[in-house]
């Protein structure tokens, strides 16, 4: 197993501190606020820990506040329910005494029923793709300090994407976008951890699709970029042992706000996950 995925079961590994209460951290290299797609991985994590013999179906939550990287996140569980079938879970996740992040989290017990999915997209195989790594070195030496050092350190993620994007000089394109994607090693076969490292993945990527066609970039300075809300709906279990493809759209963007979507297939084409987002994408001055 590689270090950046062993850092990352780490960080997904929150302590308990009583029933109900948990405690999350942050990489020592985080930037100067919390990842979005951490903080849902370790509420999703917080939730799961207070369910038996039930997986998550659906969950949504909302980004109330910038989070702290160099403290400690509290994980607040509130059982609101435990029916015959589904299982409902509410988070919040707490620094400096305020709510950061809110969570709703549904669990179902495995049931037989109607299946039908939407086709996955026809797209090149990832090994006929260049790598993340090789499209960001031809961008590297003009890259700010911060973010050349961000992208050089290893990461548990790895991303091929299907459409190659300049992010110094973006052009105007449709709001859609693909990639596949997978852990650098093989973290687990456990079935709700797999969910949680999706829940992570799941935020990275999806806020840039609503720039696509304004030709702008997460670089440019004068914006303001943040995740205000997440949702993910748990289709068909799945493992971390190949990739997966992330097809994005968007939708609409309009009151300094971006709406996102995402369809999130295994290599076979079946329809695992679907993610919908709504980012600020503020212009400042």
């Amino acid at each position: 197993m590689t270090n950046a995925v062993t850092g990352l079961l780490e960080i997904l590994d929150i302590e308990i501190l009583e029933e109900n209460l948990f405690r999350g951290r942050s990489p020592k290299d985080s930037w100067q606020r919390v990842f979005g797609g951490q903080v849902v991985g370790q509420a999703l994590v917080a939730a799961t820990r207070t369910v038996k013999d039930r997986f998550a179906h659906s969950l949504h939550g909302y980004f109330l506040r910038p989070g702290d990287p160099s403290i400690p996140i509290i994980y607040e569980v509130d059982r609101a329910r435990d029916g015959r079938s589904f299982t409902t879970r509410r988070v919040v996740a707490i620094q400096h005494g305020h709510p950061i992040f809110t969570m709703s989290v549904s669990f179902q017990v495995d049931e037989e029923g109607f299946d039908h999915q939407f086709d996955m997209i026809d797209v090149p195989q990832p090994e006929d793709l260049p790598s993340d790594a090789e499209h960001k070195a031809k961008l590297m030496d003009q890259m700010p300090e911060h973010i050349r050092k961000f992208w050089q350190r290893e990461r548990p993620i790895e991303f091929r994407p299907v459409q190659f994007r300049n992010f110094l000089n973006p052009e105007k394109q449709e709001p859609v976008q693909s990639l596949w994607f997978r852990t650098t090693s093989n973290p687990s076969a456990n079935r709700a951890l797999n969910q949680c490292i999706l829940a992570y993945a799941s935020d990275m990527t999806l806020i840039d699709t609503c720039l696509l066609p304004h030709g702008r970039s997460f670089l440019d300075r004068d914006l303001q970029l943040a995740s205000l809300d997440h949702a993910i709906w748990f289709h068909r279990p799945f493992q971390f042992d190949d990739w997966m493809l992330f097809a994005q759209d968007s939708p609409s963007a309009s009151g300094s706000r971006g709406f996102n979507r995402g369809s999130i297939y295994d290599r076979s084409g079946r329809l695992i996950a679907s993610v919908a987002q709504e980012g600020l994408i503020r212009q400042r001055g």
